[in-house]
């Protein structure tokens, strides 16, 4: 599909498009440009709802029972005498 720009900068995205998708107006749209230069068009909800990866859940879960310091820790686990 090629659409084409306007002399304001803007898009019509066709209705076909719209309906498929379950825009309407008023629908909040997140615009991204990957490293190619291409264009990614999601709506909001799903660029700020999305769950967090696997390092975000992990970050403040372990718990160490460790009646040291930090550094006295860190010593031990990387074998430092």
């Amino acid at each position: 599909m090629t659409i084409t720009l306007d002399e304001s900068g803007r898009i019509t995205l066709p209705e076909s498009t719209r309906e498929a998708l379950g825009w309407k107006p008023g629908s909040r749209l997140v615009l991204d440009a990957n490293d190619k230069g291409e264009l990614i068009l999601r709506p909001e909800r799903i660029a700020t709802d999305a769950d967090p990866d696997r390092f975000e859940k992990a970050i403040g879960t372990a718990e160490i029972k460790w009646p040291g310091t930090t550094d006295e820790y860190m010593a031990l686990i990387r074998g430092d005498d």
